[in-house]
C-alpha cells in the first residue's frame, strides 16, 4: 500500500492524484500561517530549493484545527506564505488532520507512523517523509526543524 491511491483537493478546488508525485521523495506537512512555528515555512522552502531538482517535493496542507491558527481563504494563506516566507512549493486546500472529518490521506499517514501518543497529530508542522515508492518512512515532531531532515532526505533521494 502507498499514498498513491489517494486524491487530495488543490487550493482551487480541483482534485490532485497523489500518484502524480510517484517516484519523488515527499515531505508532507500540516501548516498554519498564524502558528509560532510558521518560520519553518522558510526552512521548508530552503529544503525544496535545495533538493527539488533531485526529485524532492514539499506538500503543504494548511490546517485550522489547532487554535484556529490557519484562518483565512486560500488566497490569504498563499499571500502570507509568499510575502513572509517566499514559498512556492505545492499548497493544497485547508484540511482536518484529526477527528471524524480528517482527510483520508492524513488518516493513512497517522496509521502508518504512530507516535507514543498514538496516531493523533499533536500540532501544526508535523512532518511525514515519504520515499519514492510512496511508503511513509519517517514522522517528525512539529518542533523538529526542517533543516534537521537533510540527512534523511538525502538518504531517500539516493535510493531508487
Amino acid at each position: 500500500m502507498s499514498i498513491y491511491k489517494f486524491r487530495v483537493e488543490k487550493q482551487d478546488g480541483t482534485d490532485q492524484a497523489m500518484s502524480d508525485f510517484q517516484g519523488q521523495v515527499l515531505l508532507i506537512v500540516n501548516t498554519a500561517t498564524g502558528c509560532g512555528l510558521a518560520p519553518q515555512y522558510k526552512e521548508l522552502q530552503d529544503l525544496y530549493d535545495t533538493y527539488k531538482d533531485q526529485g524532492f517535493v514539499v506538500l503543504d496542507f494548511p490546517c485550522n484545527q489547532f487554535l484556529e491558527q490557519a484562518p483565512g481563504s486560500a488566497e490569504e494563506i498563499n499571500q502570507a506564505c509568499s510575502l513572509n516566507y517566499g514559498t512556492n512549493f505545492p499548497r493544497f486546500a485547508k484540511i482536518a488532520v484529526n477527528g471524524p472529518d480528517a482527510s483520508p490521506l492524513y488518516r493513512y499517514l497517522k496509521k502508518e507512523k504512530r507516535t507514543l501518543l498514538g496516531g493523533r497529530i499533536e500540532w501544526n508542522f508535523t512532518k511525514f517523509l515519504v520515499d519514492r515508492q510512496g511508503r511513509v518512512v519517517k514522522r517528525y515532531l512539529p518542533t523538529t526543524s526542517p533543516l534537521r531532515l537533510k540527512a534523511d532526505i538525502e538518504h531517500y533521494l539516493a535510493k531508487e
